[in-house]
């Protein structure tokens, strides 16, 4: 048996869908359509095409997605394109230090006629939510996004609301040593699946740039290649793709060793490692396959996990960074043995 047959499933399926799920796409139909919507992408975000595939691989596997770096070189930009890339409702809120909690989520206003209070939605009931400058907001602000972020839901007064399907928070935010910016909370952070930061274009594709987008903008000629039905069954497909034992325990051995680690404060959460997988299994699906490699799991870990841990100040002295500490655990945990000899029995 080859190497990658040792992670597919025993028997060639897949676990069985929810009752209530929507009908997985096939896969020849989940590669034309992600084929599309990544060369939407690419054809406005010069020379990223990385950062594209993330941010898809992020939609899919049903996450948030924080996009981290200095002014101007795309980061609001990505975020619209995949949003105008796909058919469905998307709004866009500018964190600002006055912005209150209620303007994202909505309020309570009382009807004279009716003699009642009627519930008015904030901009974050849709789809996509494009959260421009995150960081520029209060913390109380920031807030108000954990609920909907986590649960999937808004709770005003006592009653809850129900937000769209597929929900997506797609963030922009400033380095924070820049002015004006407040840091995330730990929490908040922990609830975006991955982090971009995007950096500058190379010279060619800053050339290109230079004789494309003088005129007009890219984006204004960006149409929707796919809709939410269409994203709704891609998810599906990315949910039955197979975890073997020896992914699972790779997976969680990147966990530990992260908050075993002597340089730092903080590691990665269990939700941490929950999005790492599903980030993982996204990640295969786009790939053609319906089982995850531990490949599928080094690939994402970064951007999954570089933004969760917090540094001592012997490793920010000496210049270590969550990248260059998750590369040295990538190098050292080995995939289990003992559950690849299972995995490899039961093929």
């Amino acid at each position: 048996m080859d190497a990658h047959n040792q992670y597919a499933t025993p028997n060639g399926s897949t676990a069985p869908a929810a009752e209530t799920a929507p009908t997985p796409m096939s896969g020849e139909a989940f590669h034309d359509t992600s084929s599309r919507i990544l060369d939407s992408i690419n054809t406005v975000i010069d020379g990223k095409p990385d950062a594209a595939r993330l941010a898809l691989t992020v939609l899919l596997a049903q996450g948030h997605l924080l996009l981290e770096d200095v002014p101007g070189v795309g980061k609001t930009m990505l975020a619209k394109t995949l949003a105008r890339t796909i058919d469905c409702s998307v709004n866009r809120i500018q964190f600002t230090p006055d912005l209150l909690p209620s303007d994202v989520t909505g309020v309570s206003i009382y009807n004279q006629d009716s003699h009642r209070f009627e519930f008015r939605r904030g901009p974050v009931f849709a789809n996509i939510v494009i959260g421009d400058e995150i960081n520029r907001a209060s913390a109380k602000t920031q807030s108000a996004l954990l609920e909907c972020m986590e649960e999937h839901q808004v709770t005003v007064d006592g009653d809850s609301y129900h937000l769209a399907e597929p929900f997506m928070v797609i963030a922009t935010q400033n380095p924070i040593e820049m002015e004006g910016t407040y840091p995330l909370p730990e929490a908040q952070r922990d609830r975006f699946m991955a982090r971009i930061s995007m950096g500058y274009p190379d010279i060619n594709s800053e050339m290109e740039m230079l004789e494309t987008h003088q005129s007009v903008s890219p984006l204004e000629s960006v149409r929707a290649v796919a809709d939410v039905a269409d994203v709704s069954a891609m998810i599906a497909q990315v949910r039955q793709v197979y975890v073997s034992p020896a992914v699972k325990e790779y997976t969680v051995g990147i966990g530990h060793a992260t908050r075993e680690h002597a340089q730092l404060r903080l590691g990665a959460s269990p939700r941490g490692l929950l999005q790492l997988l599903r980030a993982a299994k996204a990640g295969a699906a786009l790939e053609g396959r319906d089982f995850v490699l531990p490949d599928d799991v080094s690939a994402v870990a970064e951007a999954v996990l570089a933004h969760r841990l917090i540094l001592d100040r012997k490793a920010l002295s000496a210049g270590e960074t969550p990248s260059s500490i998750i590369a040295g655990i990538l190098a050292r945990v080995p995939v289990a043995r003992e559950a690849l000899s299972v995995s490899s029995r039961n093929g």
